[in-house]
């Protein structure tokens, strides 16, 4: 139903260009949908249409060319801090701030596919118990974006591209469920061990129902969502989906034991940020690429891609945690700074200014002292090196997709990123 084909694709500039080439502000890469994706709005970006065989026009931003035939690149790796893409054009922000990307238009090519999804969560929850459904209502309809599960789909349908299937698996469908159900658990037990109050602008879930409830609630969905797993009956993904779980633990015990330790390590920080982040993004593309019987080559190609997106993610997270208020926030700004947990702005910072540490260690007792740490973060360069980080981590993950065949969902997977990077243009 959703087979996709390059009708034609215009190539602007030189040849052997990454990720669909060097595109200009007015250039269009064009395909034909069989469904009901045809019109452009007036955005440029892909929009609903009629028929059941039309041709999409997907206007490019005026981003820079990545070049495919880099002859060293210098792998990132979770232990290599913010090492350089040798040969590789630099992601610019000021070129995602032109264009905004709205989720909605980001996510339009899977909108079916996650309406599905919200009708289906709810019941595979369980309808047992009354107050574990009312928790668990509190979460999911909290105005959350739903990105995990978009990226199994679009990954799911990108590979499925790759290997000629013209439709989802009902595996692909349950693994989006259980990656949400297992995105929303750890949310619920985060709040917690944070003590937020608000999540999204909403009364987090312990303060609803209180925290006995809020950890069972917790506990039941990665149960139930295990159970499910189990029933996918695929070894290796059953593998990498309980890994993540494990992760969940690592990186909060990780975390815990290293608040207002400024000789914490950006290495330290990224596998943090890895358990916490980035390996539920990972096992995500990677299992959706297995489902479509994709090679190793492939699936390893998207658990990069995931992995490298979600460390981005986390960053601009901790970007956004002293550059946006409270209200943008939906929760109290540098709420992390205040509680200890250092982040990359923090930790480059810490660089720069003595004056920091000696008020990080001090843990906040004099009155001020949060604010005056703020805006040394703010002063000294913190946030920029961040953001560096957080581009160099995007690159990556564009890099991995230069494996996949041209097309909207290889181009939402691209903008994807570039939606990342927007939120700190």
């Amino acid at each position: 139903m959703m087979s996709v084909t390059s009708k034609s694709i215009d190539f602007v500039g030189k040849k052997n260009l990454g990720y669909g080439g060097c595109f200009s502000n007015a250039s269009f890469d064009c395909y034909t949908v069989k469904k009901n994706y045809a019109k452009v709005n007036s955005k440029g970006l892909w929009g609903r249409g009629h028929g059941t065989s039309n041709s999409i026009c997907y206007k490019r931003r005026n981003t820079q060319c990545r070049v495919s035939s880099i002859i060293n690149i210098v792998e990132s790796t979770l232990n290599g801090g913010t090492q350089a893409i040798q040969g590789l054009t630099r992601l610019d922000l000021k070129n995602y701030s032109e264009t905004p990307i709205s989720s909605t238009q980001l996510f339009d090519v899977v909108a079916d596919d996650l309406q599905t999804l919200n009708k289906n969560l709810q019941s595979i929850v369980g309808a047992e118990n009354p107050v574990l459904m009312s928790a668990a209502e509190q979460i999911f309809s909290a105005g959350g974006k739903r990105m995990r599960p978009a990226l199994v789909f679009l990954v799911s349908r990108a590979t499925a591209e790759l290997l000629g299937l013209n439709e989802l698996t009902a595996k692909h469908r349950r693994l989006a469920e259980i990656i949400e159900m297992i995105h929303t658990a750890s949310l619920i037990h985060d709040d917690v061990l944070d003590e937020s109050d608000l999540r999204r602008g909403r009364e987090t879930v312990h303060q609803l129902f209180g925290t006995r409830v809020a950890v069972l609630a917790g506990d039941f969905m990665f149960a139930q969502s295990s159970w499910y797993l189990a029933n996918l009956e695929n070894i290796e993904v059953i593998k990498l989906i309980s890994q993540v779980i494990k992760d969940f633990a690592s990186g909060e015990i990780k975390q815990a034991s290293s608040l207002f330790d400024c000789d914490v390590k950006l290495d330290e920080y990224l596998i943090k940020s890895y358990y916490k982040t980035a390996s539920l993004m990972a096992a995500s593309t990677k299992g959706a690429a297995i489902f479509s019987g994709a090679d190793n080559s492939i699936s390893e190609r998207m658990y990069e891609y995931g992995k490298n997106l979600g460390l981005s993610f986390q960053v601009v997270d901790d970007i956004l945690d002293f550059t946006q208020s409270a209200e943008q926030l939906g929760k109290p700004a540098a709420t992390d700074l205040s509680k200890g947990n250092l982040t990359a702005p923090v930790i480059f910072a810490l660089e720069k200014e003595p004056k920091l540490r000696d008020i990080i260690e001090s843990e906040f007792s004099e009155s001020g002292s949060l604010t005056e740490a703020i805006e040394l973060v703010k002063g000294c360069g913190g946030i920029e090196r961040a953001q560096e980080l957080a581009k160099e981590k995007a690159d990556l993950a564009i890099q991995s997709l230069q494996c996949l065949p041209q097309s909207v969902f290889r181009l939402a997977l691209e903008d994807m990123v570039a939606y990342n990077l927007q939120r700190i243009a």
